[in-house]
C-alpha cells in the first residue's frame, strides 16, 4: 500500500471511501466546484482527495447518511447491552433456583459457563486461524454489524458498506467485532455475579453434586482442580471431606453451603469474567494500535484517477502581459472588473434568451456580473466572488426550468461567499402556469438552506436593505 499523510477520522474515511464506491458503480460526479475548493485548500493530494470527497458527500447528503447509521448502529449496541444485562441476570437466577431444591453445582456451573467456554475457544481459534482479518468467531460483533446494515436502504446502504471496506484495509474487523462480543459478554458476567450475590446473600440455597457412573473421587479432583486459580484470588473453597460429603446424601451446616457460594463465585469471576475482561483489553489496545494513524491509500482505483484534476502539473497564474492586436481572439462581452468593495451583485445563471439583461430594475449602485451559461462562466464568477466578498448578491434564475443538483450547487457556492445574498426566480415566458417548477425551485433551494425570505417570485420593488 502506498503510505501517505493521515486524513482524520473514521467519518472522513467512511465518507471518501463511499464516494469512491458511489461513481465506481454509477459514475463520476459532478465536482467542478468540490475540486476547486480541494486544489485551492491545498496539501498533499490525500488531503485533495479528502477535502473533495467531504465537499461531495455533504452536498449530496452522504454525511447525513453517515449520521443516521451511527445513530442506529448505537441504539443497536444499547440495545444488545440491556439484553446481555438482562441475560446474565437471568441466567444465574435459573442457575440457582428459587431455593426451594438443592443446587447441583456440576449443572450451575455448566449454565454459567457453558455458552461462554465454547463461543471463547472459538474466538481463540479464529484468533489463531484467521488472524486479524475477519470477524468469526465473534458473533455478537457480527449480529450487531448484520443488523446495523439492515435498516439502511438506497444510497444509504454505501456507508456500512464503505466502513466495511475501511475496517478491512486497515485489518480492524477482527478487533471491532471482538470489542463488541467482549464488551457484551463483561456485562453478562458482571451482571450474572450481582444476581448470584444478591440471591445468595438473602435466601438460603443447599449445594451438592449427584452423578451414576462417576466415582466421588472425581467429583473431588473436579472442584479441587477449579480451585486453584480462585483460591489465589482470596476465595475459599471447600475442604475435600465437605466435597465428599456433598453427595446429597448428608445434611451440611451452614458453613459448607457458605464454602460452596465462595467456590461457585470464585469459579465464575476466574474462568468467566476474568477471561473476557483481558480479550477486551487486548482487542482494545489492538484496534488502537491499528488505528493510531489512519491514512488513504490514494493509488486506489478512482482516486488515482483524480490526481491530473486535483494535482494538475501547470495552474493558471493570471496575466503577466497583454497580448498583441493579432493574438485575440474574441472580444468577451460579460464585465470581467473586480468586484468594488462591498458591492450589491448582480449575476444571471442559465438565462433564456427572451430574459432581457441586464435587468431593468438596475441601479447605479448595483455591479451587474453578466449572464453566466458555461462551465467555464461560473468559475469566472467564483473566482471574482473569491477576491473580493459582496455585500449582496441577487442570483437570477429562469422558473420555467427544472432545478437540477448542479444549478443549487451553484447557487449554494456563490452565496456562501456573500454577506448575503438572494435568489430571484423569473418566468417572463409563463411555461408553467401550475407554478409546480417554482415551487419545485422553492423546495430545493431550503432544502440546501436558503431561508424562504432569500427567495423572491420576482424583482425587488425597492432597493434592497444593507446586511444587518
Amino acid at each position: 500500500m502506498k503510505p501517505s499523510a493521515p486524513v482524520g477520522s473514521w467519518q472522513q474515511q467512511t465518507l471518501v471511501e463511499a464516494i469512491r464506491l458511489r461513481e465506481t458503480l454509477w459514475g463520476p460526479l459532478e465536482d467542478l466546484s468540490e475540486s476547486r475548493r480541494a486544489r485551492a485548500a491545498g496539501g498533499s493530494f490525500a488531503r485533495r482527495v479528502t477535502a473533495r470527497a467531504l465537499a461531495l458527500a455533504q452536498r449530496d447528503g452522504l454525511e447525513q447518511a453517515w449520521s443516521r447509521w451511527w445513530r442506529v448502529a448505537r441504539l443497536l449496541m444499547v440495545a444488545m447491552a440491556v439484553l446481555a444485562v438482562l441475560a446474565g441476570a437471568a441466567t444465574a437466577a435459573g442457575a440457582l433456583g428459587d431455593g426451594r431444591r438443592a443446587v447441583n453445582v456440576v449443572t450451575a456451573v455448566g449454565a454459567l459457563l457453558g455458552l461462554h467456554v465454547l463461543t471463547f475457544i472459538f474466538w481463540l481459534l479464529s484468533l489463531a486461524l484467521s488472524g486479524k482479518t475477519t470477524g468469526a468467531g465473534s458473533w455478537a460483533g457480527d449480529l450487531w454489524w448484520w443488523l446495523s446494515r439492515r435498516f439502511v436502504k438506497g444510497e444509504t446502504s454505501l456507508v456500512p458498506q464503505a466502513f466495511a471496506a475501511v475496517l478491512a484495509r486497515r485489518g480492524t474487523q477482527f478487533w471491532l467485532a471482538g470489542l463488541i462480543s467482549h464488551g457484551l459478554w463483561v456485562l453478562a458476567f458482571l451482571s450474572a455475579l450481582s444476581t448470584l450475590l444478591l440471591l445468595l446473600a438473602s435466601r438460603r440455597y443447599h449445594f451438592n453434586w449427584e452423578t451414576t457412573l462417576l466415582t466421588p473421587d472425581t467429583f473431588v479432583w473436579l472442584v479441587e482442580g477449579l480451585g486453584v486459580l480462585p483460591s489465589l484470588l482470596g476465595f475459599t473453597l471447600p475442604d475435600t471431606l465437605t466435597i465428599r460429603s456433598s453427595d446429597g446424601l448428608h445434611m451440611l451446616d451452614a458453613q459448607a453451603q457458605a464454602l460452596w457460594s465462595s467456590w461457585l463465585l470464585g469459579v465464575v469471576v476466574t474462568y468467566g469474567l476474568l477471561p473476557r475482561v483481558l480479550a477486551l483489553a487486548w482487542s482494545l489496545w489492538q484496534w488502537r494500535t491499528h488505528t493510531a494513524r489512519l491514512s488513504l491509500d490514494d493509488s486506489l482505483p478512482g482516486l488515482a484517477e483524480l490526481r491530473p484534476r486535483l494535482m494538475p502539473v501547470s495552474e493558471p497564474t493570471g496575466v503577466d502581459e497583454l497580448a498583441s492586436p493579432d493574438k485575440v481572439a474574441r472580444i468577451h462581452n460579460e464585465p470581467g472588473a473586480l468586484l468594488a468593495a462591498h458591492a450589491l451583485c448582480v449575476v444571471g445563471l442559465e438565462l433564456p434568451p427572451e430574459h432581457r439583461w441586464p435587468p431593468a430594475f438596475m441601479q447605479e449602485d448595483m455591479q451587474d456580473l453578466g449572464r453566466v451559461d458555461s462551465r467555464a462562466e461560473r468559475l469566472a464568477i467564483l473566482g471574482r466572488l473569491q477576491s473580493a466578498s459582496p455585500r449582496h448578491l441577487l442570483m437570477v434564475c429562469d422558473a420555467a426550468q427544472t432545478p437540477d443538483r448542479g444549478v443549487v450547487a451553484t447557487l449554494v457556492e456563490w452565496a456562501q461567499l456573500a454577506q448575503q445574498s438572494d435568489v430571484i426566480l423569473l418566468d417572463e415566458a409563463l411555461a408553467d402556469p401550475e407554478q409546480a417548477r417554482r415551487r419545485s425551485w422553492h423546495e430545493r433551494l431550503v432544502a440546501a438552506g436558503f431561508a424562504p425570505g432569500q427567495i423572491h417570485d420576482q424583482w425587488p420593488d425597492r432597493p434592497l436593505k444593507e446586511p444587518s
